[in-house]
């Protein structure tokens, strides 16, 4: 075990508390506008934590997959979808040079399509691993070509699998559309990877039941790319294509999944349209997009996410409000892992994405200070850290060594390195917004 590192904070900081009547705070919590200069100590130890650490989630090509590949490290081997997502936009916003694994991410998905234009959510060594039934990526493939050769200056390498990417997105038209809603669903909770997320359901007898907020915004985000990929390949009819494409799925996700009165998105059942009212971390998913206006953005954020009555914790936001039923921090990784409260660093991510586009920088740097002190005393601790950590304590939680193979302990990196994002963010204001413009 290592020794245990000082963390030391130094803030100086001057609250200027808003009236309520002014900011239209919810009565949970109290916004605040504050001026933090934190310490250097924390940035650099987690600096030099992650810079040894990522390596664990590279790997070299081996068997079925081609190009060198990205894992969540330690309890996961495979390669994943959304994690070698985050996992690459971590690597090429701090190097040039490392932009090629979020490139051969997609390479190496996008040449494990069939004939059928089906890919696969999770591929190790021997091939597509099939989880839950055909377990089908999510829709990030063509994200992660945009950001890859943007980060590369250099589109030329998609034209080979340019269409490989309409393919998936077809694929995906064909097998997870709703033509009454105009929308698109999951097939069932876990396939979204926020695995037992309670505003979707892991029902065998009700699969594919449910229009989500969070597919939607991601699906929303592949027409998008794809359009921005066409602009830069000079193929103008698809820019006019995908450009329609992602103005109807906008026009579709206010109509059906928002609820002004309520101020929230909300899930919605296919065959009844009744509408899953309850706070899970993917209603928030809808603002990383800028969807609604600035502020009715700002209202959602005070109501439920910056609020210590729903998502706010004092370690940092939770995956389901506190006021649900089902709210737990239960320590569970099998059958699913435990998407009901606990910290998920990706979910925090697209929080702080959240709150820097409707103006609340300062609270994102907030947010970015506490991950940083909950995964720098995991790692100080064990040498590595853990894929979520009980929202009221702080705890690490899965995978435990009982939970892992042999039961050795063997911890997580992955997507948590996007905490480095987020505090540079607080301490330079070089935040990682994985921008996609819709004009």
């Amino acid at each position: 075990m290592k020794k245990k590192l000082p963390i030391i904070w130094l803030f100086i900081a001057f609250p200027v508390f808003m009236n309520a009547q002014n900011t239209g705070a919810a009565s949970g919590t109290q916004m605040a506008t504050l001026a933090v200069t934190p310490g250097t100590e924390i940035y650099q130890q987690l600096i030099a934590a992650f810079d040894t650490l990522k390596f664990k989630s590279i790997r070299p090509a081996e068997g079925y997959i081609k190009y060198d590949y990205l894992i969540p490290a330690g309890f996961y081997k495979q390669m994943w979808d959304w994690d070698g997502f985050f996992i690459g936009c971590y690597l090429a916003s701090h190097n040039k040079e490392d932009a090629k694994y979020l490139m051969w991410w997609v390479l190496n998905f996008a040449n494990s399509m069939d004939k059928n234009g089906y890919v696969s959510g999770c591929i190790n060594t021997k091939g597509p691993r099939p989880i839950f039934g055909k377990f089908a990526m999510k829709p990030f493939l063509s994200q992660g070509a945009y950001f890859a050769s943007l980060y590369m200056d250099d589109f030329k390498w998609i034209e080979p699998v340019y269409k490989k990417l309409q393919q998936v997105l077809v694929y995906r038209e064909k097998t997870q559309f709703d033509p009454k809603y105009k929308l698109f669903f999951w097939d069932n909770a876990v396939q979204s990877g926020a695995d037992n997320n309670v505003v979707l359901t892991n029902d065998s007898t009700d699969r594919s039941a449910i229009i989500a907020t969070d597919i939607n915004t991601f699906q929303l985000r592949e027409y998008i790319s794809m359009k921005l990929i066409a602009a830069k390949l000079g193929k103008t009819q698809d820019v006019d294509y995908y450009g329609k494409k992602a103005e109807e799925q906008k026009i579709a996700m206010l109509t059906t999944l928002w609820f002004p009165k309520d101020l929230s998105f909300y899930n919605v059942r296919r065959n009844n349209q009744e509408v899953i009212k309850r706070i899970s971390y993917s209603n928030f998913i809808p603002l990383i997009q800028d969807l609604i206006p600035m502020e009715e953005g700002r209202a959602m954020i005070e109501k439920y996410l910056w609020n210590d009555e729903h998502m706010l914790a004092e370690f940092g936001l939770r995956s389901l409000s506190r006021q649900d039923k089902q709210y737990n921090n239960e320590c569970m990784i099998i059958p699913y892992s435990n998407w009901q409260g606990p910290l998920w660093i990706n979910a925090n991510f697209l929080y702080s994405v959240a709150l820097v586009k409707y103006g609340y920088k300062e609270e994102a740097a907030k947010l970015s200070l506490k991950l940083a002190r909950v995964l720098l005393d995991d790692i100080n601790a064990c040498g590595t850290m853990h894929e979520n950590y009980d929202a009221d304590s702080g705890r690490p939680l899965a995978p435990t060594a009982e939970q892992s193979p042999n039961k050795i302990f063997t911890g997580f990196v992955g997507w948590n390195l996007l905490e480095q994002n987020m505090i540079e963010g607080a301490m330079e204001g070089r935040w990682m917004l994985l921008e996609l413009p819709m004009k």
